[in-house]
């Protein structure tokens, strides 16, 4: 049993601010996630798979190859940074190696190469985080799917060119803590992206991973929509409705599946339907990958599949630098910490099982009570639960930041992703406000803390990692 501490009161003097509670009743503010009874998920394209894999439809990325322990697959594609590259080249052998890299590679300016890194006693090599998937003794290729040699000469499966791993931070079916589909700048770090097979849609259009969902958009990456004055399979979009929205064009001869119909507007005009609702672009949209449209009264973005909603208490906060984030039930914005090492295996830091050497420097100048009261933890009750798999209550250990052991003092906390999420002692006054986005190196996308972004109007809608 873990005993608590009463290190996460709430802090004094601030109070309940205008913020929308996340509930189906309040449509505004549930907007983002979809009902945990609903049956959305995404279609996905079946294809030949060696035996021993999967297809799992993870609750936030969607569907993803996993083994057949039900762990997903990821691949580590090469990537430009500042000062060189790092990762895996396609039809190459692997570049996570069994070696423990002790020293910085230097390609994050104005850093050199050859410091220290933190923590060596304890220091993880690029297998131990990333274990290579190794073929099983005669498994042959099919597909995809083929088996490159590594650089100590054991085997591993590659997808597409590149080298598969599992991540030891997955520890249930379906888990994908390891790394995401969203995009990141390189100032974010080499990330590792969740290999799966392709969704099921036309090829006018993509699928897009955002800090909700995954958001579908057209060849151009423009929103697409649907209105609520619509039948089903039918479009009631005509005259003065047609100056603000184009109907989204289908070809003559479609085959209809994965819930993609056509819906015929008039003699040899035809306009695509996903799962019954004829699809719109607005022509009013300034960006790719907006939420404008939505904006209007009836009309909605269109995703595959949604993340379920946040747990109890959690709310949607209106914000002074333009748009929408995830905020606690006093309006004070939730934060994620964002951290990769520096070493040429990219090894991620923003975990509470790794060093938590990098997040003490930046928040608390390597004081953890000074961290606490910066960045405090969002607490949660022991016992508290959520209806989305993406969010779980962590014990934390105050005096170390890891996650504590059975009997140890603990502090319990909300995690997403099974990472502590945090509140910004300086927002506690000023609701609407999120003066932390971007505390730390590289505004926050290498060592730092960024807001959970529902909507931003000026960048892209994901965590900007």
């Amino acid at each position: 049993m873990l005993a608590t501490t009463a290190l996460l009161s709430g802090a004094p003097g601030v109070t309940e601010a205008e913020a929308a509670i996340i509930s189906p009743d309040n449509p505004e503010a549930f907007k983002y996630w979809q009902s945990p009874d609903s049956p959305d998920r995404e279609p996905y394209i079946e294809e030949p798979m060696p035996p021993g894999f999967q297809v799992i439809v993870s609750q936030f990325e969607g569907p993803v190859f996993a083994d057949a322990e039900g762990r997903t697959l990821y691949k580590w594609p090469l990537r430009a940074l500042r000062n060189g590259a790092t990762g895996d080249r396609e039809e190459k052998p692997s570049n996570c190696t069994n070696e423990v890299l002790k020293t910085s590679a230097g390609m994050m300016s104005p850093y050199p190469a050859d410091l220290l890194l933190p923590d060596l006693d304890t220091r993880p090599s690029c297998t131990e985080v990333w274990p290579p998937v190794i073929p099983s003794e005669g498994a042959e290729e099919v597909g995809g799917w083929t088996i490159i040699e590594r650089q100590d000469g054991v085997p591993q499966w590659a997808y597409g060119g590149y080298p598969l791993y599992t991540s030891v931070l997955d520890k249930q079916p379906g888990d994908v803590n390891g790394g995401t589909k969203m995009s990141s700048s390189n100032d974010g770090g080499v990330v590792r992206v969740p290999v799966g097979p392709s969704p099921g849609i036309p090829p006018d259009f993509e699928v897009i991973q955002s800090s909700t969902g995954r958001l579908l958009v057209n060849k151009d990456k423009y929103s697409v929509y649907t209105w609520d004055g619509d039948a089903p399979n039918t479009s009631n979009c005509h005259a003065d409705c047609l100056l603000t929205w184009t109907p989204v064009p289908a070809p003559q001869n479609v085959v209809e599946r994965y819930g993609w119909t056509v819906v015929e507007r008039s003699p040899g005009i035809n306009q695509w339907a996903f799962r019954g609702k004829p699809l719109y672009t607005y022509n009013h949209d300034r960006r790719t990958q907006s939420f404008w449209g939505a904006d209007i009264e009836g009309w909605h973005n269109v995703y595959t599949q949604r993340d379920l909603p946040p747990p109890e208490g959690f709310t949607v906060q209106d914000v002074e630098a333009g748009g929408q984030v995830l905020a606690d039930s006093k309006g004070r914005p939730i934060y994620l910490y964002n951290c990769r090492d520096d070493s040429l295996a990219q090894l991620a830091c923003d975990n509470p099982d790794s060093t938590q050497a990098y997040r003490l420097a930046i928040c608390g100048a390597g004081d953890q009570a000074v961290c606490r009261k910066n960045f405090p933890y969002v607490p949660a009750a022991p016992d508290a639960k959520s209806v989305s798999r993406l969010w779980s209550v962590m014990a934390i250990d105050p005096d170390t930041g890891h996650r504590a052991s059975a009997g140890q003092t603990a502090i319990h906390v909300w995690a997403y992703r099974d990472r502590p999420v945090y509140t910004y002692s300086g927002d506690e006054s000023r609701p609407g406000m999120t003066l932390g986005d971007g505390y730390g190196e590289f505004t926050g996308k290498r060592n730092g803390f960024k807001a959970f972004v529902l909507r931003d109007i000026f960048q892209r809608n994901n965590f900007r990692r």
